[in-house]
């Protein structure tokens, strides 16, 4: 029998790390995922340990490779979180834990950071309306010279979990321009965003494309396996659902939702962030703040275990809105005060219902950044592909193809991400001549799920759910000033 020969890509997530291995024609060869917990000390925090991302790297890739020679291992790519940030001295160890993309203990440094910007200063150097908020790196790094000098001191790197596996895989430090959000550019690291914060220049690494191999793994399973630098999971998602042409789109539902898209062209819009050109080809995507996050809330609330809230929402009956916003809300609403809640409770209102609700408004989310995206874009997007865990539960595709309205294109690979990861390791050890020609080879439909033919009753409820917002702002903002009070940050 012949030794497989296997590109190998792992995502550092929110909840777990993903370690999957696939052939060189896409077809998963096996997987591991090992979770870790999230960390909220204080009202509004949320931390993790960087060594459980390590740990889970190097269990998931004992696990899945057990089997194989080290010699079939030809690539490895990472790509994590993103806006998430570990600071370490020149040893690689963490001096804290990192603080992750849902934390909003920096949302009053980011608006002082904000305003230091006019519109006009905003559109020449990011082109266009953008908002620095609570993940922005600039507020991180401020906040942490601010409560913790001595070791704002000792930081010798500010790394996202993907480059600090990296780092420990092979010595090498170095990021990619897509996961600098709001301080890397086309020509490297923006100045002025930088250069907010005293000293955060000298601490954030070297700046190299995704492709870019930058040493072989220190781990035997890996053999000589040249890593990629590679990038962030949205980002990877877009290459492992083949968002590379123009017209194509996605949505991945992870913890948090992400909506993207493909161009030639690129429409200044605040909601979303458009990424730099490759190829001539402009990606714009939204992240929301909860999604699988969502659900595992009112998992956890309500008593009933993940599939039961799948099963049950099965038998609701549309009518009650649920807004997603548990720790405020990014595209496109950027709003760290806003909260979550339910509309139109009844008392004839079920359980069922409310499990159904809390589905179709992750959904929900999703169409609301579809539509700033596809702004961005231009034109509406010719297809959309359907990934991540909730691609794994047929009702939950079926409810965001009715709330989009949309076909979606469901995926032989749910694990969109560690497909990219893998792919970007695969170009850089020339498996692929690009990462466009990687993904056509590479990623296959399982089926198409069209709308319901009745999906059009859903409108309403989603305007429903998009007006809440600026209804509601001022009950928002009274609350968010009794939290300040009553539970300090």
């Amino acid at each position: 029998m012949s030794t497989p020969e296997l590109m190998v890509g792992i995502d550092v997530g929110t909840t777990a790390v993903k370690v999957a291995a696939f052939g060189l024609d896409g077809e998963p060869f096996g997987a591991h995922t090992t979770g870790y917990p999230i960390s909220r000390p204080r009202p509004g925090w949320a931390e993790q340990d960087p060594l459980d991302w390590w740990h889970g790297c190097v269990t998931g890739l004992r696990t899945v490779l057990s089997e194989v020679p080290a010699g079939a291992v030809r690539s490895v790519g990472v790509v994590s979180q993103v806006n998430t940030h570990v600071f370490v001295d020149d040893q690689l160890r963490p001096l804290a834990p990192a603080i992750i993309w849902q934390d909003q203990r920096c949302a009053e440094v980011a608006r002082e950071l904000d305003s230091r910007f006019t519109a006009q200063d905003k559109e020449r150097i990011w082109g266009g309306p953008v908002v620095l908020d609570a993940s922005f790196v600039g507020a991180r790094a401020e906040w942490f010279a601010r409560t913790a000098p001595a070791k704002w001191a000792r930081t010798r790197w500010v790394l996202s979990p993907k480059d600090f596996v990296v780092a420990w895989l092979t010595g090498r430090i170095a990021t990619d321009p897509l996961s600098g959000v709001r301080v890397a550019g086309p020509d490297g690291y923006l100045p002025e965003a930088v250069g907010l914060v005293d000293g955060l220049a000298g601490k954030l690494p070297e700046i190299l494309d995704p492709e870019v191999p930058v040493g072989a793994a220190n781990l035997p399973e890996l053999g000589s396996a040249e890593v990629a630098v590679a990038t962030m999971d949205a980002y990877g998602a877009v290459f492992g659902t083949r968002t590379t042409e123009p017209g194509r789109g996605m949505v991945s539902c992870g913890t948090s939702l992400v909506v993207a898209g493909a161009s030639r062209e690129a429409v200044p819009v605040g909601e979303v962030v458009t990424f730099p050109p490759r190829n001539g080809l402009f990606v714009h995507a939204g992240p929301t703040q909860a999604a699988g996050d969502a659900l595992r809330w009112w998992s956890r609330v309500s008593g009933l275990g993940i599939e039961e809230v799948l099963r049950s929402a099965a038998d609701g009956v549309p009518g009650v809105v649920f807004t997603p916003h548990l720790a405020g809300e990014r595209a496109p609403l950027w709003d760290a005060d806003i909260r979550g809640s339910f509309f139109g409770l009844s008392s004839a209102t079920t359980t069922a219902d409310l499990c159904l609700a809390v589905l179709q408004g992750v959904a929900m989310s999703g169409r609301h950044v579809l539509a700033s995206v596809e702004r961005a874009c231009g034109s509406p997007l010719s297809s959309l592909a359907f990934s991540g865990g909730g691609a794994r539960s047929d009702v939950w595709t079926q409810i965001h193809a009715d709330v989009l309205g949309r076909p979606l294109e469901r995926l032989r690979v749910h694990d969109s991400a560690a497909l990219g990861a893998a792919l970007l390791g695969a170009v850089g050890a020339g498996v692929f001549p690009d990462v466009e020609s990687a993904a056509a080879a590479t990623v296959a439909v399982e089926r198409v799920v069209p709308p319901s033919p009745d999906a059009d009753r859903l409108t309403p409820l989603f305007e429903a759910y998009r007006d809440s917002h600026a209804a509601l702002r001022g009950v928002h903002a009274r609350l968010a000033d009794w939290r300040a009070v009553h539970q300090p940050r």
